[in-house]
């Protein structure tokens, strides 16, 4: 599809599922080679990575661990600031190697949030994979090690992400399209 429309919002296709995978197996490799004697824990921040979690975890071929976490700070186009708990760690993290599985990083303050909420439950190392990053809204010193896809400040939907709780089951990631948009 060339374009979808979600709540009446018309988006075009901006990065291609194919795009999308070459992205994710690079970031596999990279995890693969930097974190092979590691046996991290992944933590999938549910409900954006939930796509990009799956992808990710059959190309990563070390020993490893996954877990679903929940936390937020989107309400409709943009980020709200405020952040909830991280809800969902049941896992004894203290020692271990994590790595944060986000769908994307604009501002930080979710990754800023989780990190500090996993430092202060003794965590030895801490990396951060994301399909998409936006360095030009990014206001926080948390380096992210592992960015599949780099894009500008622009609202996407698609694999994963969603506008108003729609659009997540797309494969392809979708912009808003301002030149042919209704509304």
């Amino acid at each position: 599809m060339s374009s979808v429309v979600i709540h009446g919002h018309t988006f075009k296709t901006k990065i291609s599922s194919s795009e999308i995978q070459k992205a994710v197996a690079e970031v596999a490799k990279l995890i693969n080679k930097d974190l092979k004697d590691k046996k991290p824990l992944f933590l999938a921040v549910l409900n954006g990575s939930f796509m990009f979690a799956a992808d990710l975890m059959k190309k990563v071929n070390i020993e490893c661990e996954i877990s679903f976490v929940k936390v937020a700070s989107y309400e409709g186009t943009s980020s709200t600031g405020k952040i909830k708990q991280l809800i969902g760690l049941n896992e004894d993290i203290k020692g271990r190697t994590v790595v944060i599985v986000e769908d994307i990083v604009d501002t930080g303050n979710t990754i800023e949030n989780v990190w500090d909420q996993l430092k202060a439950l003794g965590v030895a190392d801490i990396k951060i994979a994301t399909l998409l990053f936006k360095p030009n809204a990014y206001t926080k010193t948390v380096p992210i090690e592992y960015a599949a896809i780099v894009i500008p400040n622009d609202f996407i939907v698609g694999y994963g992400l969603d506008y108003k709780g729609l659009g997540r089951n797309l494969e392809d990631i979708y912009v808003l399209d301002y030149e042919n948009d209704k509304k």
